[in-house]
């Protein structure tokens, strides 16, 4: 197909295919003609995990460049698992946080394979710095919930990849899951707070398909009334 093809197909905008191109994120077509390309199925993938990583991931250039260099490589998984991470993670410098708060998570880290510098160990260690900031010390086992859940979900992260037999499958679905799973868990952890309060608070008379819940609709009712006071 041509370039105006794979617009079409893609929704991609032809001005953009070609920023993509001259940045070296996509291949370029093999040529018909001296100024004519020829594109495939391949570059159609390439193309829609490119804008999955850049407009939903939030990933830059930079970055899409090197995660795509990635899966392009023949590096073992855990590596690409690696410079996944570290490219859609926020750089935080281990001098600006706290060695007590490192300590409260290498604690509930306890007997992980985890690296100094890994920026999840970083970043729990900084949201428990500013959730002591806001008053909330007292965590009553929180923590340690979260890691067990944690636990669950990057074992369903680990198993989806494993379940994929090509390495290019594998390197894109881990790249794919790091930039987009927070994302996807973060919503699903939305749906699962509303459901939760609905059954804790409000004896699971929350509708389920056909309306907002009991707890959605009491937190709009309250927004509203504040907005108008």
């Amino acid at each position: 197909m041509r370039m105006s093809a794979l617009s079409a197909t893609t929704e991609v905008p032809v001005a953009t295919i070609k920023y993509y191109l001259r940045e070296g994120l996509l291949a370029r077509g093999d040529l018909s003609a001296p100024n004519q390309a020829a594109y495939g199925e391949a570059h159609v993938r390439r193309l829609r995990l490119i804008r999955a990583l850049i407009e939903v991931g939030g990933i830059g250039i930079a970055g899409a460049r090197s995660v795509l260099a990635a899966i392009d490589s023949d590096m073992p998984t855990e590596q690409t698992f690696g410079i996944a991470q570290l490219t859609v993670s926020e750089q935080i410098d281990p001098a600006d946080l706290d060695p007590n708060f490192l300590d409260r998570v290498d604690t509930a880290l306890e007997g992980w394979h985890v690296s100094p510098q890994n920026p999840g160990r970083l970043a729990a260690a900084r949201a428990l710095m500013a959730i002591s900031a806001a008053g909330q010390d007292d965590l009553r086992g929180w923590v340690r919930r979260y890691t067990e859940a944690a636990l669950l979900v990057a074992s369903a992260d680990l198993d989806e990849v494993d379940a994929r037999e090509d390495r290019q499958e594998k390197a894109e679905l881990v790249v794919v899951g790091t930039a987009l799973g927070d994302a996807l868990f973060s919503g699903l952890r939305r749906a699962a707070q509303e459901h939760v309060s609905a059954e804790r608070y409000f004896q699971g008379t929350a509708a389920r398909t056909d309306g907002p819940s009991n707890a959605t609709s009491a937190a709009s009712s309250h927004r509203d009334s504040q907005e108008e006071s």
